[in-house]
């Protein structure tokens, strides 16, 4: 009975054995043609996968240490046009938003009433100066009559006092006069300083109150204009030591995304105490606004300039990585292999930054990629920006027109490499067996049909719809180049296919 038992399971593992190799040779063809698959199954490449990685070169140039923060535009005077008599507006002698001088006229009001009033008091002026100079005469009729004794002491002395009260008239009228004319002059609104005038707040033919809450109009001086804002409290000491030796500390207002510099200043002073709640002081910086890109109340990105690091080495922000080194970065070998470096980061300035460590200017080091990097592994360096790299220029429609085109090939061949695949898991496992193989070895699946591979000598069918250019570019290639240009086109379909949904 034991020996029948162990006869029948003999017999069954020999008879399943095939379609299990058959199965793994088709789950191995699948794998291998999955995008981004590798003949070692890993996700992101094998131990001999090529990365692209977009690289540049460090240099040395000047950084500059910088310190951002936000700011608020404010004016550097603000004034609000009250009139200082009541009366009606009759004339506004300004436009909307231009630039006033002060001293300039801006409105005029009804001036009859104060004209009136400045003739009653020349009048009353007039009066009682003839009146002064009749009683001056007396006086002087007088003391000759005293001195021959024609007339009391008594009498000269009246006549004196009432030349002093006619005096005292004569000023009070004088005052009268230059108050009437002061009035008269305040019926002409000019402007109290330079800078740009606001919306009119009163229209013509409106009474004008000294009391209106708005006045006629705001003047804003615009020409310098301010920006007010707070450092961390460490940066004091090196801001002052600028300020007394009298140089220039660098100020540049962004717009709030930081995109567009508005303008470039330099800073004026700073507030007399540091702020405890914050640990940070007020800076005031000047900007000459000779072009009013600024405005005030405006909030803006701000970037202050403390010093300026002369001729170090500098890489592209993006290559500086932070791992269980420390910060490092990946350099490109001649080998087209790649290596780390550790490096002491220092100062950013347009996203370049200071480095410290053995790097040498010239290298390059990866700036994008380098989430698939380790040491040793090989790359391939292709152009930074999208733009630039092979086959950009291609007519994105080629794929949806049939495959014409360069990104038509590529899309022709993804989809012949594809089909082999899935054909040769499809039919059984001797051709699945060989398919898998093939691609392990990576080289592109042929379908069943034809059963060849260029590794062999023998032109895959599927290569038959590609432009010859394309053809011959592939059966040049190594079998791991045209399994990785196969996966890049791949890739692309699946992009262009995505973005048509």
């Amino acid at each position: 009975m034991l020996l029948a038992l162990a006869g029948g399971g003999g017999l069954w593992w020999w008879k399943a054995r095939p379609a299990e190799a058959g199965a793994g040779a088709a789950s191995a063809a699948s794998a291998a043609s999955a995008p981004g698959s590798t003949p070692g199954g890993r996700r992101f490449g094998g131990a001999s996968a090529v990365q692209p990685v977009s690289v540049q070169a460090a240099r040395r140039q000047d950084i500059r240490v910088t310190v951002n923060a936000i700011g608020s535009i404010a004016a550097l005077n603000t004034a609000i046009v009250h009139v200082q008599v009541s009366g009606v507006l009759q004339r506004l002698d300004f436009k909307e938003g231009q630039q006033v001088k002060a001293g300039q006229l801006i409105a005029q009001l009804d001036p009859r009433a104060f004209q009136a009033a400045l003739a009653q008091a020349e009048g009353a002026l007039a009066r009682d100066k003839a009146q002064l100079d009749g009683a001056r005469v007396d006086l002087a009729r007088y003391r000759e009559l005293l001195a021959k004794d024609g007339i009391a002491k008594q009498q000269l002395d009246t006549q004196v006092a009432l030349v002093g009260q006619l005096e005292g008239t004569v000023r009070v009228d004088q005052a009268a006069v230059d108050s009437a004319r002061l009035q008269l002059s305040y019926a002409r609104v000019v402007a109290p300083i330079s800078g740009r005038v606001g919306l009119k707040q009163l229209d013509l033919g409106n009474v004008a109150q000294p009391s209106d809450a708005n006045g006629i109009v705001t003047i804003t001086q615009t020409r310098p204009i301010a920006l007010v804002f707070a450092v961390p409290s460490v940066n004091v000491p090196l801001i002052n030591a600028r300020l007394r030796a009298n140089q220039p500390l660098q100020v540049e207002a962004w717009d709030r995304g930081g995109t567009t510099r508005l303008a470039v200043g330099r800073v004026a002073t700073t507030d007399n105490a540091i702020d405890p709640s914050t640990d940070t002081i007020k800076v005031k910086a000047l900007f000459a606004n000779d072009d009013d890109a600024l405005f005030p109340n405006q909030a803006v990105s701000v970037t202050l300039q403390t010093d300026t690091l002369a001729d170090v080495l500098a890489v592209p922000q993006a290559a500086v990585l932070r791992g269980a080194q420390g910060f490092y970065v990946y350099v490109v070998n001649a080998d087209n292999t790649v290596s780390t470096r550790v490096v002491k980061p220092g100062a950013v300035d347009a996203n370049w930054m200071a480095v410290e460590g053995a790097l040498q200017p010239g290298e390059k080091v990866v700036i994008d990629g380098t989430d698939r990097l380790r040491e040793g592994a090989k790359v391939e360096v292709i152009a930074a920006d999208p733009n630039n790299r092979a086959g950009a220029a291609a007519p994105p429609g080629g794929a949806r027109r049939g495959g014409r085109g360069a990104s038509g090939a590529a899309t022709a061949a993804a989809s012949g490499a594809a089909s082999g695949a899935r054909s040769a898991s499809a039919s059984g496992p001797t051709s699945g067996a060989t398919n898998a193989s093939a691609s392990a070895a990576g080289r592109p699946s042929a379908p069943a049909s034809t059963g060849a591979d260029s590794a062999g000598g023998e032109r895959p069918a599927w290569m038959d719809r590609l432009p010859p250019e394309v053809a011959d570019k592939l059966m040049k290639m190594s079998p791991d180049e045209r399994r990785e240009w196969i996966r890049k086109r791949r890739e692309e379909r699946a992009s262009q296919g995505e973005s048509r949904q």
